[in-house]
């Protein structure tokens, strides 16, 4: 069973179902509210502007960013906490200012934005996820970016090793 994450509130009686095909789970079909928005792209997919959050049962906690204009386009990726539990989401003020978030302070991690870290795999080699350059999405009106924490210390290559299983927008 595949699942698409982001239909907020309660589903709209008789909503339309749209459908796309996709390299790796084949046909999807998904409500135009489950739509995550990147109006700036992903750096170097600055043309992959709109995505579907899927998540398995069996993979968990992974969650697939599967871009909805090119098929073979799906990112793996984890909620950030599950690589590591203390994470901390340090975004410039600008990034926070595109997202449309005015908390008045730094945006929650599952309260204002759900945050992702992208996964790399390689042949003969651990997992790593990317903490330096996390996605980051406005739970409210799904649209997101990736952010660059600048002096975090965090890591593009952080060793892969899942610390706990927590909802996609922990």
């Amino acid at each position: 069973m595949l699942e698409s994450l982001g239909g907020a509130g309660t589903p709209v009686p008789h909503s339309t179902m749209l459908s796309t095909q996709t390299r790796h789970f084949g046909a999807i079909q998904y409500r135009e509210d489950s739509v995550f928005s990147f109006p700036e792209g992903l750096p170097g997919f600055e043309d992959q502007r709109q995505f579907l959050l899927l998540e398995r049962p069996e993979t968990r906690p992974l969650v697939f960013l599967q871009s909805l204009s090119t098929p073979v386009l799906c990112f793996i990726t984890v909620p950030v906490r599950v690589a590591k539990a203390d994470y901390e989401l340090r975004m410039p003020p600008e990034d926070v200012a595109s997202l449309g978030i005015s908390t008045g302070g730094p945006p929650e991690i599952g309260r204002d934005v759900l945050c992702l870290a992208i996964v790399s795999l390689q042949e003969n080699r651990a997992p790593t996820v990317n903490l330096l350059s996390p996605v980051v999405i406005n739970i409210l009106d799904r649209h997101g970016i990736q952010t660059i924490q600048v002096d975090s210390g965090y890591s593009h290559q952080h060793l892969f090793s899942p610390q706990e299983e927590v909802d996609a927008c922990s």
